[in-house]
Parts: structure tokens; sequence; C-alpha cells
């Protein structure tokens, strides 16, 4: 039990479990939140020509999944770094998600998908995504506000080579485009998402809201 437990503290800090989990917690509140409340509201369309234009690729929808993989690591990496990094981007990340949840209860957006035909194991996924999430909550994109997050975040990192950076850089491209070609986005959405991200940056960086979390953690750590 000791070499698990110290193997969860080198993978996981103790001052970033308790940031770590109010994101998580703050990921089902915005997507849970405005779903209850689609069925009082009118829904907007806002799909373009381009989207309309853009064809299907149900292979992309691996891709579309993995993206949780990549929030798991980078959010993994970011909180490893050190506790102001943990503190800023957790701070940043629950501004960005409430801006998200506040679009999305204020201008409720959806979009018309196409039908599956379940033919392999790619279509039967991509039927089982359809299947557990309506088309709804779309702009600002929180698939892409998270995987642009975990780019802007490890561009600074300074425990990871220069590499990494742009290695997430290339895989939250990916997943814009994954959002586009499995057909659970239109572009306007892709930059929502980015712009939320990063409007919650500046907010962060203008209001220091990284220092209550910072504060938070030295009253629990500090003894009574």
């Amino acid at each position: 039990m000791k070499k698990i437990s110290a193997f969860f503290d080198r993978l996981i800090p103790k001052y970033a479990r308790l940031p770590l989990l109010a994101v998580l917690i703050m990921n089902f509140v915005a997507y849970y939140v405005p779903k209850l409340l689609e069925s009082q509201r009118e829904l907007h369309l806002i799909s373009t020509a381009l989207d309309d234009a853009l064809p299907r690729v149900p292979a992309f929808i691996y891709v579309y999944v993995l993206a949780y993989v990549q929030w798991v690591i980078a959010y993994t990496v970011i909180a490893r770094d050190s506790r102001a990094t943990c503190f800023r981007f957790v701070a940043g990340e629950l501004i960005a998600k409430t801006i998200g949840m506040a679009v999305l209860l204020i201008y409720p957006t959806t979009m018309v998908r196409p039908g599956v035909e379940v033919s392999d194991l790619t279509t039967w996924l991509l039927d089982a995504i359809y299947r557990s999430d309506t088309p709804t909550n779309l702009f600002p994109s929180m698939h892409c506000l998270a995987s642009w997050l975990c780019f802007r975040r490890s561009l600074g990192l300074k425990r990871m080579p220069r590499w990494y950076a742009w290695a997430q850089g290339v895989i939250s491209f990916l997943v814009f485009a994954s959002v586009l070609l499995v057909k659970q986005h239109v572009w306007p959405d892709i930059l929502g998402g980015i712009a939320a991200a990063e409007l919650g940056i500046l907010l962060n960086r203008l209001l220091h809201a990284d220092r209550l979390i910072e504060k938070l953690d030295h009253s629990a750590r500090s003894p009574l």
C-alpha cells in the first residue's frame, strides 16, 4: 500500500488534487446544467455552407474520443509542473468553463446530424456517441476549449521539452478537425471554444483568481 500511495503522490501532487477535482466537477456542471434546461429554450442553428460541404469521416471518431486521454495526460503534466502553474491553469480553466456554460445557457445552439448505418466498430462507436450526446451544447465547443487549454498551458512548462507543447498543438488541431468531421460541431463552435479559453486565461491574469486557490491551499496546509 505504501508503494501505491508513493506512486500516486508522484503522479498527482497533493496540492493539485482538490483543484483538479474542482475542474472535474465543473466539467460535469458546465455540460449537464445546459442539457437539463435545453427543452425549455429555443435552439439556434449556426451551421454554415462550409459545414454543409464537409464530408463526414467516421474514422475521426477515434480522435474525438481520444481527446479525453489528451486531457487526462495534459492536466496531470501541467499540475505536476509546479504549484503556481497548476493554480494558474485551474483558475483559467474554471473561468473559461463558466463563460462557456453561460453562453450555452444564453444562446443555445443545435445542428442537424446525418443518420448512422452501423456496419463495423467505427460506425458503432459513432452511433454510440450520437446516442449518448444530443446535438446541443455546441457553441462554444467544450471539447475544443479543453484541448486548446492543454496546448496553451503546455507552452510554458518548465519540466517538459519544447516538442511536448507542439505535440499538444498538433493533437488539439486534430481534435478540432474531429469535431467537424464526425459532425458533432460546426466551425463557429471551435472559434467559440478557443475564445472562451483565451478569455479565461486573460481574466485570470487580470483578476489573479489563482491567488484564491493558492490561499485555499495555504489554509488547508496550515495547522489549526
